[in-house]
């Protein structure tokens, strides 16, 4: 499953996959895996992916298109 919405949330925020890669704390090569969908994603990547961009897993994931999360 290809995450593309991680991808667009980095290039909208002029990010590289290198500096996203950096706030994980994994190689820029895992990163590149995790957009590709060529490796799934833990779920403690996105938990700090949605802390990141301040929205929602399910929002990254596609169960939703409501961007910001439920207070």
């Amino acid at each position: 499953m290809k995450f593309q919405r991680i991808q667009d949330l980095r290039t909208d925020s002029d990010l590289s996959q290198k500096q996203i890669s950096e706030v994980l704390h994994i190689s820029q090569r895992s990163y590149s895996h995790y957009e590709t969908g060529s490796r799934g994603i833990p779920i403690e990547m996105l938990i700090r992916l949605a802390d990141y961009y301040n929205t929602t897993i399910d929002y990254l994931v596609g169960r939703t298109d409501n961007k910001a999360p439920i207070k």
